[in-house]
């Protein structure tokens, strides 16, 4: 009977032991992944990425000595920066010029995309292939190639240099737009269309009561790119708009600070770029989901 209490212990000692191996083993595994090099390779890529945002920020607190000097912490000339930015150069002005004109072009651009994806997929027409083609040409053709045939038809015929409605209507269609909404269209079960006949629905209610609720993720993916293609504009606006701030955007404003003080000012440059990255970005972090999901690769897609 004591020999065998004796082995029930050394048992239960030798299941304690392997309990507790498992358990650090465990723990080692949380701490530790078990692909630690890909961790790390990533931490190394992010470091790459992030460090020029991360100077861009230490660079706008720093006057030009500090700058040349690559001194590695915060300067003092804040203050001083932001007063050359927002008020001397008033950036402020161009940065609201360059949101309403993106919220513009990107709302314009996103309902002609819709309409156009339902006319290419849901109507019947002639000639509706070689007009198809003839956008997926335009997709291949930068605005740069068309930049000076542009340019001649709003300054010249259209008498609409300089003004507002020459930055935003050139840009209010978009073949890449109409592509993937087509694509997107394309893939949603015809049953759904003929259900929606049966009912009665025409093709603008079938466009507002079905396809749409059921696109979000698409629009916010589209969304996206366009607000931050027409934030970068910089050559058409200024070609188009030469003058002042009334009507001109932020890459523009931003090269005007290129020299403050009678030369290269590198803290008042890198403050200003520094602030015209956080719209791109907040509508990035409202629409990331709707972004990610609109790409997604997936068996529903």
């Amino acid at each position: 009977m004591t020999h065998f209490s004796h082995e029930i212990i050394q048992d239960s000692s030798d299941m304690n032991r392997v309990m507790t191996s498992d358990t650090t083993k465990s723990l080692i595994r949380r701490l530790i992944p078990q692909r630690w090099y890909a961790h790390v390779v990533l931490w190394i890529a992010c470091f790459f990425i992030g460090f020029p945002l991360f100077y861009a920020m230490l660079v706008s607190t720093q006057n030009n000595a500090q700058t040349i000097n690559f001194q590695v912490i915060p300067g003092e000339s804040l203050e001083r920066n932001w007063q050359s930015v927002m008020v001397d150069r008033n950036l402020g002005r161009y940065m609201v010029n360059s949101v309403i004109l993106a919220v513009i072009v990107t709302v314009g651009k996103t309902v002609l995309s819709l309409l156009s994806g339902l006319a290419f997929v849901y109507f019947r027409f002639p000639g509706k292939w070689v007009v198809f083609g003839f956008v997926l040409i335009t997709v291949m053709m930068p605005t740069e190639l068309l930049i000076i045939a542009l340019f001649r038809f709003v300054s010249i015929q259209l008498d609409w240099g300089g003004t507002f409605q020459a930055l935003a209507l050139p840009f209010m269609a978009s073949a890449t737009g109409t592509f993937l909404f087509r694509q997107h269209f394309a893939n949603i079960p015809s049953e759904l269309s003929e259900a929606s006949q049966m009912d009665g629905a025409n093709p603008l209610q079938f466009l507002f009561r079905v396809l749409i609720p059921i696109s979000w993720n698409t629009i916010g993916a589209l969304a996206v790119i366009q607000f931050v293609y027409v934030w970068n504009m910089y050559l058409w606006p200024l070609l188009i708009a030469p003058g002042g701030a009334d009507n001109q955007v932020v890459q523009v404003g931003l090269r005007s600070l290129l020299s403050v003080d009678t030369s290269i000012s590198y803290g008042p440059l890198m403050l200003g770029a520094v602030i015209a990255s956080l719209p791109p970005v907040i509508v990035f972090i409202l629409l990331q989901k709707q972004f990610m999901s609109g790409f997604a690769i997936t068996r529903d897609k």
